[in-house]
C-alpha cells in the first residue's frame, strides 16, 4: 500500500518555537518554514527577534517576539503576543534552554534556580498558557495537536561535562512529557527530541577544543547537521506521527543507543 502524498505534509500549520532566533531552535523553524508552516518564534532580546524575522522572512510567514519567558509573566507576555495574531495552534516547540557548567565543589544554588526554570519549569508554564490555543487547533484541523519538548542526550546518559543542573533538567523534561502526554491525550500529543551534538551557541566551545574526537566516537562518525532535528520535528508534526505521544526520541546518530563504556574526555580515542 503505498504512502498519501500528504502523509508528511505541515503546509499551513501554525507553529511556536521558543529559543527559535539561533541554534536548534532556528534549524527547527527555517526547516517548518521551508515546508509551509507558519511559524512564531521568541527569543530574550528585540535585535535578535527583528534580525531572525528579517532574515526568516523569505523562507514564509514568520513572526518573531522578544519575550523573557524565563519568569510567568513573559510567558504569558507571549502567548497574548501570539493570540492577537492567531486563533489557534498547532505546535508547541519548547526549545528554548539555559545551561551551566562548574567543578562540583564550586556548583551554585544560582545554577539550579536559573536552569530548571528555564529547562523544566517554563516548557510547563507555557504548555498550560498555550493549552487553549492547541485545542482550538486539534479542533479545527480534526487532528491531535502537538508539543515538542527538546531535551537532550545529556539527560539519558551521563555527561562528560560538570553540568549538573543542566543533566537533570533534561532528564526531567522527558519524563515531563510523559506526564504531560497521559493528561493531556487524546487532543494534545506530546514528545520530546534528545538532540546529540549540533553546532549551536551552546556547543560551540566543546565542537571547537573536541569536534573531531566527537565525530569519531559517533556509530555514524559526524555531528547533526540541521536537516536531522528538522526532519524528526516535521514526521511528528504530520499525519505521520499522529500515533506517537510520550516519546523521547534520541537526535544523536545512535551514540546513546550503542555507547557500552563511558567516553575519557582526555582520551585520544573518545
Amino acid at each position: 500500500m503505498s504512502a498519501p502524498s500528504d502523509l508528511f505534509d505541515v503546509s499551513g500549520k501554525k507553529v511556536l518555537v521558543t529559543g527559535g532566533a539561533r541554534g536548534i531552535g532556528r534549524m527547527i523553524a527555517e526547516g517548518l518554514l521551508r515546508a509551509g508552516a507558519v511559524v512564531f518564534i521568541s527569543t530574550r532580546k528585540a535585535d535578535a527577534a527583528d534580525e531572525a524575522a528579517r532574515s526568516l522572512s523569505e523562507f514564509g510567514e514568520i513572526h518573531a517576539f522578544a519575550a523573557d519567558i524565563a519568569t510567568e509573566q513573559g510567558c504569558r507576555d507571549l502567548i497574548d503576543a501570539v493570540a492577537e495574531r492567531t486563533d489557534h495552534l498547532d505546535v508547541l516547540v519548547n526549545n528554548a534552554g539555559a545551561t551551566w557548567g562548574a567543578p562540583f565543589d564550586e556548583f551554585p544554588d544560582a545554577a539550579w534556580d536559573k536552569v530548571l526554570g528555564v529547562n523544566v519549569k517554563t516548557p510547563f508554564t507555557l504548555a498550560k498558557l498555550a493549552r487553549p490555543l492547541l485545542e482550538a487547533g486539534a479542533a479545527a484541523g480534526d487532528a491531535p495537536a502537538r508539543i515538542i519538548n527538546i531535551g537532550s542526550i545529556d539527560g539519558l546518559a551521563v555527561p562528560n561535562y560538570e553540568n549538573y543542573s543542566y543533566s537533570a533538567a533534561k532528564a526531567a523534561i522527558h519524563h515531563l512529557t510523559r506526564h504531560m502526554a497521559a493528561n493531556l491525550a487524546p487532543s494534545i500529543l506530546v514528545n520530546a527530541i534528545a538532540p546529540g551534538p549540533f553546532p549551536t551557541k551552546m556547543m560551540k566551545w566543546v565542537l571547537d577544543e573536541r569536534g573531531d574526537a566527537i565525530a569519531a566516537a559517533n556509530p555514524l562518525r559526524r555531528i547533526g547537521r540541521p536537516e536531522d532535528i528538522t526532519g524528526v520535528v516535521t514526521f511528528l508534526l504530520s499525519r505521520a506521527g499522529s500515533y506517537i505521544t510520550g516519546t523521547v526520541i534520541p537526535v544523536d546518530g545512535g551514540l546513546t543507543a550503542t555507547m557500552s563504556v563511558a567516553l575519557d574526555p582526555n582520551s585520544q580515542e573518545a
